[in-house]
């Protein structure tokens, strides 16, 4: 049937409450399985050897050792995975990230692997390969590996984007432009300008459960890999690839996700364990330590931006501009495009102008985290806004409020806006309590607000419906933050049934058709309007199956209320038929009855959110402490209220972490110092306030029901909302991120003489 995409308004029934999540017990009683709780009958212990040094030539690897130890089953080093990309930069990237080539590019980084029949083994054989480097110098920092003298670590990198093609390879690759207008006009009809720099260190998405998977590639050629993933399609496209095998000999299932973020959407380890499988003839397990996810999986850019704001004497914003750097690990990569794109995604603006520079750096390969790259973009704008505010005399939220974007504004980035939440996301907060409450000495309040694009893409949902009226929804979107409940009472609202009828399964690769990565916000969104569609054609075989059952045309039954209803008159003898009933006959009218549905989900509705944050600064050490934090965010639709409170908590917590400890300390060798939990300090329960928060519907038109993704957008304004806290508390403007205590103590000492005032 044809599917209409667009959202109606309607009452809801199940969409709406608040039931209790279907994995909920069998992860408070450790029944559910994670990707190091599969085991296979047989399998051996993967591990592998690591670089320490920041960047360094390969000269020779000698495995001859490691290979002839008792129980080592297998050792593999690049040779084992030859490059089979085709001429693919993207693959190829990947392909020399999962195991070194010529060069080691970080510390961390992959140069050889074994499998052996115990950890302890595997251990002692690593320590067998004997690696001939030749040290290289390094740059472990973006502004300084932008330098015309600082190491090179691809001599085959010309920068793209540029008007003229550059005559020399550079650590810079590429350069993306946004915006429209005439920035020096503007600029020109400015009262004030406010003209800042600002960086923010790398960090981890601090997911607990470290990436671990189990690969088996038997002698017919077939595999399988089951792997903790935020999407095991996109998986099974890459490992493949780089191991010269048919997608469809590869099997790829998903656990249960300890959390992801974002940092579960590449490959690391899953080719290396199914090249160690192939070699050895038995499945391999391979679980990261804690220090192999700081140094060899994909944490954050770490950026620098340069922020130019104008504005009249009455507020209105006439020119903005950024540029932005952010380092992408020795690969190349799209993260300042991002920053670029969302930096004054906010604001109404005529003239608007953002430069963004990828840079190569000797860090991990940088990967995605929750709203990747907007973060920043968010912390270096909000903070400048702020400022000008001040130097105005408006309130920061008044003078956000005139400048907001709305429906109809040519967005920084190019697209023009249909209906968005920003502006009630801060009329919202500018009359919430939390705006209005007293502080006390040594305590400043920060608001900020943030934007994310959001992402759909392709695909697919089959719903099932057993002969006991049961549902079974098999999706392809791994659930990352609650989706399994959500799609549960979407699948109820169409058919009419209870919630507890449902039983929503993420299936494996061999199981349904393609998927794209759970990523972008697309989960909800995009699986939910696959459900929509797939029970829309259930229940057409319903209303089939039903006419069957009374001898009367399909054109004379409806659904209403999971029940098939004769209508007209004529019908009145006819009582209705439950889902329950036409599914316990189907045996009879033409066997299962079940709905399908592929599609490529567009229109996702781009997210916007405001936060307010109070902070108190201790004058003698630079320690913070939240005192207060308010999420204000529009969900379009909220399906499960409880899972997205949920998402805009953790969005808020993870940013404060961010703002005020999380960091990737380097030392001069270009080592990673704390890739470890003690040193590199997420917050604790104790660290955080109880968050508030405050949902706000804003139908997305291009939805059935307004959905728009809520998981990315929560991270962006904290790292603004929070420097502007500190900053309004200790009397001096923050511009580095993290605000640990010694770079308040520094800004405050370089500001004020030493001398705390107040």
């Amino acid at each position: 049937m044809n599917f209409d995409p667009r959202y109606s308004g309607r009452n809801f029934t199940s969409v709406g409450t608040r039931p209790l999540r279907p994995d909920g017990v069998d992860k408070v009683t450790g029944r559910a399985r994670y990707g190091a709780d599969f085991n296979m009958a047989g399998q051996l212990v993967g591990r592998v050897l690591r670089s320490p040094h920041a960047h360094a030539t390969i000269r020779r690897i000698d495995t001859s050792k490691a290979e002839k130890l008792a129980g080592v089953k297998a050792v593999i080093t690049a040779a084992d995975l030859p490059d089979l990309t085709d001429g693919d930069a993207a693959m190829y990237d990947i392909l020399d990230n999962c195991m070194a080539r010529e060069k080691a590019l970080y510390d961390g980084h992959a140069v050889a692997a074994v499998a052996a029949v115990d950890a302890r083994t595997a251990r002692q054989a690593l320590k067998l390969i004997e690696v001939d480097y030749e040290v290289l110098p390094h740059v472990t920092d973006v502004d300084e590996a932008m330098k015309h003298t600082a190491p090179l670590l691809n001599d085959a990198i010309f920068t793209e984007g540029l008007e003229e093609k550059p005559a020399k390879p550079s650590n810079v690759t590429k350069r993306t432009q946004f915006g429209h207008g005439d920035i020096h006009e503007g600029f020109g009809r400015a009262d004030f300008v406010v003209e800042r720099s600002f960086k923010t260190e790398q960090t981890h998405q601090g997911y607990i459960e470290p990436h671990a998977c189990v690969a088996n590639v038997s002698s017919d050629g077939t595999a399988d890999l089951w792997v903790c993933t935020q999407g095991h399609f996109v998986y099974r496209q890459h490992c493949a690839q780089l191991l010269g095998m048919e997608a469809s000999k590869l099997r790829v299932t998903s656990s249960e996700i300890g959390g992801g973020f974002g940092g579960k959407t590449h490959v690391w380890a899953e080719p290396v364990a199914l090249a160690l499988s192939r070699k050895a003839g038995r499945p391999v397990k391979l679980v990261m330590t804690r220090d192999e996810v700081f140094r060899a999986s994909g944490p954050t850019s770490a950026t620098s931006i340069d922020v130019r704001i104008g504005a009249r004497k009455d507020g209105t914003i006439t020119a903005a501009e950024a540029t932005l750097r952010y380092s992408c690990g020795p690969y190349a990569g799209m993260w300042a495009e991002i920053g670029a794109m969302t930096a004054f995604a906010c604001y109404r603006l005529e003239n608007v102008r953002t430069v963004g520079y990828e840079v190569l750096v000797n860090r991990p390969k940088t990967a995605a985290y929750r709203a990747p790259s907007a973060p920043m973009a968010a912390f270096a704008v909000e903070s400048a806004i702020d400022e000008l505010a001040k130097e105005i005399g408006m309130d920061p939220v008044e003078f956000r409020i005139r400048n907001a974007a709305q429906e109809g504004t040519r967005s920084s980035y190019g697209p023009v806006y249909g209906p968005i939440g920003i502006g009630p996301t801060l009329e919202a907060a500018k009359n919430h309590p939390h705006m209005k409450a007293p502080l006390g000495k040594n305590q400043g309040r920060g608001m900020a607000c943030g934007f994310w694009f959001n992402f759909g893409g392709q695909t697919c949902t089959d719903l099932n419906i057993g002969m006991d009226g049961s549902v079974s929804l098999a999706v392809g979107t791994v659930d990352v933050g609650g989706s399994r409940a959500s799609l549960s009472l979407v699948a109820a609202e169409e058919l009419g049934i209870a919630y507890e009828q449902v039983k929503a399964v993420v299936a494996d690769t061999s199981s349904l058709g393609y998927n794209d990565m759970t990523d972008g916000s697309r989960g909800t969104f995009s699986s939910s309007m696959a459900t929509i569609s797939a029970a829309r054609n259930a229940i057409k075989i319903l209303r089939e199956r039903a006419a069957q059952m009374w001898d009367i045309p399909i054109d004379d039954v409806v659904w209403e209320k999971g029940h098939a209803i004769a209508k007209g008159e004529k019908y009145g003898n006819l009582a209705a038929l439950s889902l329950r009933e036409i599914a316990a006959a189907s045996g009879k009218t033409g066997g299962p009855i079940a709905g399908h549905s592929e599609l490529v989900a567009d229109g996702a509705g781009v997210s916007f959110a405001t936060h307010i944050c109070d902070i108190e600064v201790d004058p003698e050490t630079g320690a913070t402490r939240v005192l207060r934090y308010t999420v204000v965010q529009d969900a379009g639709k909220a399906v499960h209220p409880t899972y997205v409170e949920g998402q805009y908590q953790g969005g808020a917590a993870q940013g404060i972490g961010w703002a005020l400890n999380e960091e990737y300390v380097y030392g001069k060798d270009g080592r990673l110092q704390n890739p470890g939990f003690l040193d590199y300090r997420i917050p604790v329960c104790s660290d955080l306030p109880m968050i508030d928060t405050q949902i706000l519907e804003i139908p997305n038109p291009n939805h059935p029901y307004g959905v728009r993704g809520v998981g990315e957008t929560s991270i962006v304004p904290p790292l603004a909302a929070i420097a502007n806290a500190v900053s309004n508390a200790a009397g001096v403007r923050m511009t580095h991120i993290p605000m640990s205590p010694p770079r308040i103590l520094a800004a405050i000492e370089a500001e004020r003489g030493g001398r705390w005032s107040k």
